[in-house]
């Protein structure tokens, strides 16, 4: 009997969307209560700002106006993710999560709630009557996304498993569009049984479908947007590639210890230079290179403190009397403590270093308060350059612009600086 009612239901669904034409939309129908909409907006930032960090998440395409049913390929979970991070906040997505699974427990429950905006779809018995229930939220102007496969696939396009009916039921029920969306990435992001991964998750949202699209149709159209998405290839430069290369390579650390080491006692360009150019190259070398270089400037510092205190003198290019004078006076009143002023005051470490020597300050106090005044920016700029590289992701191809962009700006500030100080 049951299966008879579910039978009558759908021929009757079919019967009444295809002759009836979409009801005109007031203003109240394509409103979101606006507590909602502030969720939904909170929620997306969280995910682009995740998504972000792991390599970025970028869009094409938009929603079409009011409620609509979005249907899209599954390779992984972070398909949810991706979805809320890129689709706009005002249609206060709403995700179908099987019901077996994710609200299987309270705490699972209340994390799909919350973080991934789902809804319980049970997959044996009563999921139908679970997606009707979301009518009205789509008469009112919500996307309610599904992922039509069931399950996870494994991603590729011949992979694409069969399309249930459920999604295009709702869709004709509320009378309002199929959506087909292309995600590509998440597969490599995090893969089935996987583990996560740096990599781009690209959307791309196709043109409305109308509610009585074919399961075969609506497969159709996200395939092909996904295989369109997939197969897109993301210009990249040269420059870009052989520095990261070499930052990642064994050279790497080496180079930004020796770097480091050598500004501390007489180079006149600072390790976060070279952090600015390695760690938007080479973001996932970041914390090493920050590390190291951190390492490199308090080794070369403390050889500097010990020639200073011996009297030997080392160049120190693009410094000048005041500079010295000022460090003079900081260090006769504070101490080593005195070196917490170098990273605001644009006097060279190697200034701090020398005159500390001179000072004879003790060589563990100047190496702990070092270490803090340091380590605070160079592993601030640096991490702050591997976000940077991160975000800048899809537009790698202009880094040789970067470069260029970022050596005028510092040899401004270093010229402003030493004539500031003289």
């Amino acid at each position: 009997m049951r299966t008879k009612l579910r039978t009558t239901l759908r021929g009757t669904l079919r019967t009444t969307t295809r002759t009836a034409t979409l009801p005109s939309l007031t203003a109240k129908d394509l409103t979101v209560p606006a507590p909602r909409r502030g969720t939904a907006f909170l929620r997306r930032a969280l995910w682009w700002g995740v998504l972000t960090l792991t390599g970025g998440v970028e869009r094409r395409g938009r929603l079409p106006r009011g409620g609509c049913v979005v249907v899209a390929n599954h390779s992984s979970h972070a398909d949810t993710a991706a979805l809320l991070a890129a689709l706009d906040a005002r249609h206060t997505p709403a995700i179908g999560a099987a019901a077996d699974y994710w609200f299987a427990s309270p705490w699972r429950s209340r994390i799909c709630r919350r973080l991934a905006a789902g809804f319980p779809v049970r997959r044996k018995g009563g999921g139908m009557d679970d997606l009707l229930a979301m009518s009205d939220d789509l008469r009112a102007g919500r996307a309610v996304v599904l992922f039509p496969e069931g399950t996870r696939t494994s991603g590729a396009d011949a992979g694409l498993g069969s399309f249930h009916r459920g999604a295009l039921l709702l869709a004709e029920h509320a009378n309002v569009p199929v959506v087909p969306v292309g995600i590509a990435g998440t597969d490599r992001l995090l893969p089935k049984h996987g583990k996560l991964r740096s990599t781009l998750v690209r959307i791309r949202i196709g043109d409305p479908l109308p509610p009585t699209v074919t399961p075969e149709e609506a497969r159709e159209a996200v395939a092909a947007l996904h295989r369109r998405t997939n197969d897109e290839t993301l210009r990249d430069s040269v420059v870009r590639r052989r520095i990261a290369a070499v930052a990642a390579s064994r050279w790497g650390l080496p180079l930004a210890f020796l770097w480091a080491g050598a500004e501390a006692l007489s180079w006149p360009l600072m390790p976060e230079l070279l952090l600015a150019v390695a760690c938007v190259a080479a973001p996932r070398a970041a914390l090493k290179l920050s590390f190291t270089a951190l390492a490199g400037s308090l080794a070369g510092s403390l050889l500097a403190l010990q020639l200073a205190a011996t009297g030997v003198h080392l160049p120190a290019p693009l410094t000048t009397d005041r500079m010295h004078a000022t460090v003079r006076t900081q260090l006769a009143t504070e101490g080593a403590a005195a070196v917490r002023h170098q990273p605001w005051n644009g006097i060279p470490f190697k200034v701090y270093a020398a005159e500390a020597g001179r000072a004879d300050a003790p060589a563990g106090a100047w190496l702990l308060a070092s270490a803090q005044a340091r380590g605070t920016r160079t592993l601030t700029v640096g991490l702050a350059f591997a976000a940077f590289g991160m975000l800048m992701r899809r537009w790698r191809r202009f880094y040789p612009g970067y470069v260029v962009l970022l050596g005028t700006g510092f040899t401004v500030a270093l010229t402003l600086i030493v004539l500031g100080w003289s």
